[in-house]
């Protein structure tokens, strides 16, 4: 019978009442200019089984990014997505063609590309990334906007309001036909229903579309701090010394003579 003290139903309220008021108290008493240092947030992210090094990672990784730029709006509504990263080196030509492979499969676009002297873009109608120098290395810029989006909210404000008008007026008039009614409160409908979904899909479109420029600003930055491995070309001269080393047969063990045996 193990004598570990066992808590009651109104004990057991009462810690964790305690537990949640001190808790909220500490993030009261944090205030803006305290914040957490690296290796807290490292003993933090240790404590819940995030490696050390990971947690590094995306705090260099915030450090040179910065915080992301809001999202172009159109009638309130956010309609654009845009991360922005500074490379820790300059990008290679290798480094390019495995971030456009990278954009090719995390968007499933083909795009095309273009090279203007040390600028490189890959575009894909309003989706692009840009790869541009600056004084300490390279900057990576990923944007996107939906423009259908746009297309959609006009159209729906549109009908609606072009709806509610002809609504009023056939209201105002005793003589006007059921069926004109009718058509104008389809109208409304169809302005209300493209204006509802438009408005329900966009936020999570946006969040989608950072979540993936994240994970690829991630996935290249990582590569970038990849050490490469040292390759020969096959092309590479052969010296001379090699040569003879190789065209020199192997010296011959030396065989002796029979011993004869007198009977």
């Amino acid at each position: 019978m193990s004598d570990e003290r066992r808590y009651s139903e109104e004990e057991i309220a009462a810690i964790f009442e305690q537990a949640a008021q001190a808790q909220e108290a500490a993030h009261r008493g944090l205030g803006h200019g305290d914040g957490l240092t690296l290796a807290e947030l490292q003993q933090i992210g240790r404590e819940a089984g995030i490696t050390p090094e990971f947690v590094a990672r995306a705090a260099a990784s915030m450090d040179r990014s910065g915080p992301p730029p809001p999202p172009a709006r159109y009638l309130g509504l956010p309609i654009s997505a845009t991360r922005t990263v500074e490379l820790p080196g300059p990008l290679t030509d290798a480094a390019w063609d495995r971030l456009v492979v990278d954009l090719r499969e995390t968007f499933r676009a083909t795009g095309t590309m273009r090279r203007d002297g040390s600028l490189r873009e890959w575009r894909n109608g309003n989706l692009h990334a840009l790869v541009e120098p600056t004084a300490s290395g390279h900057r990576l810029r990923i944007s996107t906007c939906k423009g259908s989006a746009q297309q959609s909210l006009t159209l729906g404000f549109a009908s609606l309001a072009m709806g509610l008008v002809f609504l009023a007026l056939f209201a105002a008039n005793p003589g006007a036909e059921p069926k004109m009614m009718i058509i104008m409160a389809l109208f409304v409908a169809f302005g209300l229903g493209g204006i509802g979904r438009t408005a329900f899909q966009l936020p999570r479109w946006v969040e989608e579309r950072e979540r993936q420029m994240e994970a690829i600003i991630a996935r290249t930055v990582e590569r970038q701090g990849e050490a490469p491995a040292p390759a020969v070309p096959l092309d590479a001269p052969v010296s001379a010394l090699d040569l003879d080393a190789l065209e020199e047969p192997a010296a011959a063990a030396p065989v002796s003579a029979p011993r004869r045996t007198r009977s």
